[in-house]
């Protein structure tokens, strides 16, 4: 009999004779080494394809019809289909219609931007798709190989990637000025984009904990599996019709410490609302309370943390390897207070995008706004919770990390709301995503959903992205001006 997870029955006849006939050639069939989706969420608590509503249904045919596949991402994403739709929606614009640089161009730019995280996953899925759009083979044995004008890029890649802070108009001037190589403003906006979205795409891949594709490597096994009650999609999108034995402390019985870290944490937001609606910090004190919690951030870090070499097969596609995140006050180097009151996205960044790059800044407000703005009024098991505090402390504390201050928010807040180990799991996720470990992701919001878990990779992603974009773009401003 066969599964009924395919999202398509009227291929459910045809996939047995498939079968059948595969396996009297002697062909071996892969299957999948991993457990679902995602090595941290059990694939018993992931959406199971064939038991998807309406809506997630539409998505993952949009989404089998644009990539061939529903991939490791989409199947983790889709806890949050609203969402998913947006990201999807801005994916398809970004590397499929009309824009200034050739579909091939992009692909690279995916690989380049992944590569920077050691992000094998991403890098495999964009190769395959360099290739299929009629991208030259030599490119991939090494950016030494592609054009000028791509390696021209990578100084860009490497800032944004860890250091956007350092990003001058100077910078984006040797860009646009390089003669022959030049890239023109509107595909470097382009460039911008897609540089930013593979880079926060890696910390959702290594934050979400997404298990490589069947067709990629580490992704499959040849050992002979029961293969009796496989549709040809099962296999294709990588349910191997086990159940997952693994427990997760996320899955596993409410323990009386972990309920009890969600009821303090209700409370300290219950204890911060009634003291905004009581007194309001000065100017001067909310400054001070920023420089503290930036300060404080540089230390945040895993006992976990070590330098790992990247493998050679990523590392081709990027110079100067030893390049990654630093602190960025650390060693004696001030970079001044990055204030949204002076360049923010919704008043400077959107329109430039929108100007150069016509209905990506659209595309990138409508993703920012559903991140930032997405509740389903719950913490764990309570109901009808606002949780706008704990996201915008969150959100705003990513954005310390990368020295960006809103004038009118208290920080005192975020060391109230975010405890060490969920500190670490964000620095980590947003900062060196490659060194992510399930042991972060299982150590904080222990009695959370792994929904609400995917929910927070969300904010990171969004977050992060912006940060970088904010960098890139008034440094962008600043050359026009």
């Amino acid at each position: 009999m066969l599964s009924k997870r395919c999202p398509f029955p009227d291929v459910r006849e045809k996939s047995e004779a498939i079968l059948s006939g595969v396996q009297e050639l002697g062909i071996r069939i892969p299957r999948p080494l991993g457990h679902g989706p995602s090595r941290f969420i059990p694939e018993k608590e992931t959406i199971q394809v064939g038991k998807e509503d309406a809506m997630m249904h539409t998505l993952f045919a949009d989404s089998f019809a644009t990539l061939g596949r529903l991939d490791n991402v989409t199947l983790v994403m889709v806890f949050h289909p609203q969402y998913l739709e947006s990201f999807l929606k801005t994916q398809h614009y970004l590397l499929q219609m009309d824009g200034p640089l050739p579909l091939h161009y992009r692909h690279y730019i995916g690989i380049m931007a992944a590569a920077r995280h050691q992000c094998s996953y991403l890098v495999n899925l964009h190769v395959n798709d360099f290739l299929h759009v009629g991208g030259d083979p030599k490119w991939l044995n090494g950016l030494e190989n592609a054009p000028q004008k791509l390696q021209n890029l990578g100084e860009l890649n490497k800032m944004l990637a860890h250091r956007p802070w350092l990003i001058t108009k100077e910078h984006i001037e040797q860009l646009l000025k390089t003669e022959e190589n030049s890239w023109s403003l509107a595909e470097l906006i382009h460039a911008v984009v897609l540089l930013t979205h593979y880079h926060s795409l890696a910390s959702f891949t290594f934050g979400c904990g997404i298990s490589p594709e069947i067709d990629c490597e580490g992704g499959h096994t040849f050992r002979p599996p029961s293969v009796s009650n496989y549709c040809i999609c099962d296999i294709t999108n990588g349910y191997h019709g086990v159940d997952d034995v693994h427990a997760s402390p996320t899955g596993s019985i409410p323990s009386t410490e972990s309920v009890c870290e969600v009821e303090a944490l209700m409370e300290k937001m219950k204890q911060l609302q009634e003291c905004r609606d009581e007194e309001e910090a000065s100017q001067e004190e909310m400054a001070t309370r920023f420089e503290r919690e930036k300060r404080e951030s540089m230390f945040v870090c895993s006992s976990e943390d070590e330098e790992s070499a990247p493998a050679r097969d990523v590392s081709r596609h990027f110079e100067d390897t030893s390049y990654g995140y630093k602190d960025f006050s650390r060693h004696g180097m001030h970079v001044p207070t990055f204030r949204v009151q002076d360049y923010s996205w919704e008043d400077h960044g959107y329109s430039l995008v929108n100007r150069l790059y016509p209905d990506v800044g659209q595309l990138l407000d409508e993703k920012f706004h559903i991140a930032y703005n997405l509740t389903y009024n719950t913490m764990a098991m309570h109901k009808d919770v606002d949780t706008s505090m704990l996201r915008r402390a969150i959100w705003n504390y990513i954005h310390c990390m990368f020295g960006i201050r809103y004038d009118d928010y208290d920080y005192g807040e975020i060391n109230q709301l975010l405890d060490r180990s969920f500190k670490v799991y964000i620095k980590t996720v947003v900062c060196t995503p490659e060194k992510t470990t399930k042991r972060m992701y299982d150590s904080f919001w222990r009695q959370f959903e792994h929904s609400e878990k995917v929910h927070v990779n969300l904010l990171l992603v969004e977050a992060r992205m912006q940060a970088e974009l904010l960098y890139a773009l008034r440094a962008i401003t600043r050359y026009m001006t």
